[in-house]
């Protein structure tokens, strides 16, 4: 089914069931959520799921999300508990994904979980996201559209750009509004924070009423996103860096000289949606590394942390 070149879906009816038609058939298609481009597949369908692996390159033991219109949908193939309850009805639609424990009998492929006995699920905000998945009428699998390990796409050029003809369509819903993807809680025993996200840790506590664990980075993988050097540009990340080295690419943020600045006006929401975009930016002017100020470690940009501290880490040979 692949092209020489992703097919390009345009933001409307007609598009949206054009999306849902090629994933009914197995195939893959890119497209918008609040968070970032997600690289979407017919959960049920292993051929179509493994397909996702072979797009990204990503590894086999890092576990996808699955993306639902509706709760009622969605809770057909998780088993529901009194904490998901709570989160879903202040957050949902929106960036949060759950990873509770998979119904025993759900047609969801395995291969999503990862040999996991847990699934990770979601309800998107973005009327692009929700529309098309009402027309496909299921669960689609949906990591973020780019080649595993890179920077994460949030607009549709990026998507292009990472993974061509990998991809059988994308459909181009615009810039992501969020721009880092969806904060996870595992459920599958005590709530615990497994990846931050636009949704701080601060906000799920006073949801929750109590505290929740925190992942190791030492624990054995749980949920997407925990790969020690993700969201990777082909330059080196510099962090922290309060002054710049001759010949390096300049990720600013508040009042500072810089090639691109997060936020001038230390806003961290801004911040976050010019994330991704910003790096594949720079990486894209060929220099050997970017040194990015340092970020306030609070509120949202725990998240932007996060991301760029994967960035940074020490690639594998």
């Amino acid at each position: 089914m692949i092209t020489t070149a992703p097919e390009l879906l345009s933001d409307t009816d007609a598009g949206h069931h054009r999306a849902a038609g090629i994933l009914r058939d197995g195939g893959l298609v890119a497209f918008p959520t609040e968070t970032v481009y997600g690289l979407g597949a017919d959960a049920g369908d292993d051929r179509a799921v493994a397909r996702i692996y072979e797009a990204k390159g990503r590894p086999s033991f890092n576990p996808l999300i699955v993306h639902f219109a509706d709760l009622d949908a969605l809770q057909q193939h998780v088993i529901w508990t009194p904490e998901a309850d709570l989160l879903a009805r202040a957050y949902w639609p929106g960036p949060l994904t759950l990873v509770l424990r998979r119904q025993p009998d759900t047609p969801i492929s395995a291969l999503v979980s990862a040999g996991l006995d847990t699934l990770a699920v979601r309800l998107p905000a973005h009327d692009t996201a929700r529309a098309i998945l009402r027309a496909f009428g299921g669960g689609v699998a949906a990591p973020s559209a780019n080649r595993s390990g890179q920077i994460s796409p949030t607009l549709a050029r990026h998507v292009v750009g990472s993974l061509g003809a990998r991809v059988d369509a994308v459909l181009d819903g615009g810039p992501c509004k969020v721009g880092v993807e969806s904060t996870i809680v595992g459920l599958a025993e005590k709530p615990v924070l497994l990846r931050p996200g636009g949704i701080t840790e601060q906000q799920l506590a006073q949801t929750l009423g109590r505290p929740l664990a925190v992942r190791h980075k030492a624990e054995a993988i749980s949920a997407p996103g925990q790969l020690a050097s993700h969201y990777a540009p082909n330059a080196l990340v510099r962090l922290n860096a309060t002054d710049w080295e001759q010949g390096e690419l300049r990720l600013g943020f508040g009042n500072v000289d810089c090639d691109l600045n997060l936020s001038p006006t230390e806003d961290l929401v801004e911040a976050a949606s010019h994330l991704f975009d910003y790096l594949h930016r720079l990486d894209a002017q060929g220099g050997g590394t970017i040194a990015v100020s340092p970020i306030p470690h609070e509120g949202l940009g725990i998240a932007i942390n996060d991301r760029l501290s994967r960035a940074a880490a020490p690639r594998d040979e």
